[in-house]
């Protein structure tokens, strides 16, 4: 186009690259714009969506109560006291499924529960307890206000970390970190992984629960805004906030009057499990994206969560409905001779901390996690910086310093997944598809863009018609 001022050629390039450079290499002034098409046969949505009136200030107001959101632990106790389950009943991670397209993680993570319960005394027997399905129920850890990793199994009597939110008095949990390898919540469930949760209960848990009773709550958002500083990124890199959590814990462990053997060992335990802190990291995004629930008109994601089988998303405005689609498989490292034939696809409640704008959204923060799930420093760089893009705002409580301390992208916005067509990049473990396996690796994925898609849709039927005309 020509300047109206003194006549100079101009050119607005959007979305078309090589154009724009030929242009630029032929000296001609150049305006990029960086516009992407919406996603195929959403247009008719995000125009009812986008021309709501309410969403403006629903999704400011979603920010708001994420940004405000606290998490504190205050206590642990058994999955029967906090949340009143009995002899039977489980919980697992995900939007509901059933035993049927139940994956092998998570029929292995079950199978491990009923055994740890006594509820069958062989593996193949709690395999037909399950399946039978007349004696026992299962449902989503998020319906019961909590988060599950990977398979997310929950039972009676495994012990929970349960948060508290100072500026609602919402409260979260979940359960106790394992380690890795071969775990319950990767599917394992052999004679060794049943003693370390008896292990657990007995011990463990009780220990715990003593030294947050005598030492008072543990400001868990401070340690989580401290780890991103030092390296970690909440999902697969928590190990300075495991070591500051047990640098908080351990001198009322030590005065809890348990002997000392119980407290070497439970010390040993969380200094050795890189991985212990994310079981509050997980809690604590829970009550961050649960304030900014059930606000009509706001097309913020309040949960990303996987069952093996599905992923499924939940949207402010959309309240507690389930939008899912088949999970991807994640694309990264792999254990030993494991490989990529030997990978279940998603899984896991923890996708909870990029939710809230951790894990795969903060790997600038931390660089050597690539390590860990493949890719490379410049991509964890890129991605992060991709993700403010589909985001309503930045938590300045978790800064990146890389990034002159821009705070975490945060309030994923399906209207902007639709619109860039760029989806939530998620860094997680990778469990082994068959049952009993355990893990096998980690690596990078991203949910279906049909969660989304279906998402907006619901978002769009539930647009209020105008006023009619005086």
């Amino acid at each position: 186009m020509a300047d109206l001022l003194n006549d100079e050629p101009r050119v607005v390039s959007a979305g078309v690259d090589l154009f724009a450079a030929a242009l630029v290499a032929q000296a001609v002034p150049v305006t990029t714009v960086d516009w992407r098409p919406p996603v195929d046969g959403t247009s008719d949505d995000l125009v009812r969506v986008l021309a709501d009136p309410r969403r403006p200030e629903a999704n400011e107001l979603a920010l708001t109560r994420m940004l405000e959101a606290g998490a504190e632990l205050v206590d642990v106790r058994p999955a029967r006291e906090v949340l009143g389950l009995e002899p039977g009943q489980f919980l697992h991670a995900g939007p509901p499924v059933t035993w049927e397209r139940a994956s092998g993680p998570l029929r292995g993570a079950l199978i491990g529960a009923t055994l740890f319960e006594g509820l069958a005394p062989t593996a193949s027997a709690a395999e037909s307890l399950l399946a039978a399905g007349s004696s026992v129920e299962w449902g989503p850890c998020h319906d019961r206000g909590g988060v599950g990793p990977m398979a997310g199994v929950v039972s009676p009597s495994m012990w929970l970390f349960e948060l508290a939110d100072p500026a609602s008095g919402r409260t979260a949990w979940c359960s106790l970190n394992e380690g890795l390898g071969a775990v319950l919540r990767y599917g394992a469930y052999g004679p060794e992984v049943i003693e370390r949760l008896r292990w657990m209960a007995d011990v463990l848990g009780p220990l715990l629960q003593a030294a947050v009773r005598r030492g008072g709550p543990v400001d868990v958002k401070a340690i989580v805004a401290q780890m991103v500083q030092m390296g970690d990124e909440g999902h697969n890199r928590n190990r300075a906030g495991t070591l500051m959590l047990l640098r908080d814990l351990l001198p009322a462990m030590v005065d809890s009057g348990a002997p000392s053997s119980d407290v070497a060992a439970a010390a040993a335990f969380i200094g050795g499990n890189d991985h212990f802190f994310l079981n509050l990291v997980m809690p604590a995004g829970k009550l961050q994206t649960a304030a900014a629930a059930g606000i009509p008109g706001s097309s913020v994601v309040t949960t990303m969560a996987r069952n093996g089988t599905d992923f499924g998303i939940q949207v402010s405005g959309t309240g507690s409905a389930w939008f899912t689609a088949p999970a991807n498989t994640p694309v990264g490292m792999y254990l030993g001779a494991y490989g990529p034939d030997d990978a279940n696809p998603d899984i896991g409640d923890s996708a909870i901390t990029e939710t809230i704008g951790l894990g795969g959204f903060a790997m600038a923060a931390a660089p050597a996690i690539v390590r860990f799930v493949g890719g490379s420093v410049p991509d964890a760089l890129a991605t992060s910086r991709l993700m403010y893009e589909i985001t309503v705002g930045e938590n300045p409580a978790y800064a990146f310093p890389i990034l002159e301390f821009r705070g975490a992208p945060t309030g994923i916005d399906i209207t902007l997944v639709a619109r860039t067509g760029v989806l939530p990049q998620i860094n997680t473990g990778i469990a082994g598809r068959v049952a009993g396996t355990g893990q096998v690796g980690a690596g990078l994925v991203q949910p279906p863009m049909d969660c989304f898609t279906a998402a907006l849709s619901a978002l769009a039927a539930a647009v209020p018609p105008p006023p009619a005309p005086e």
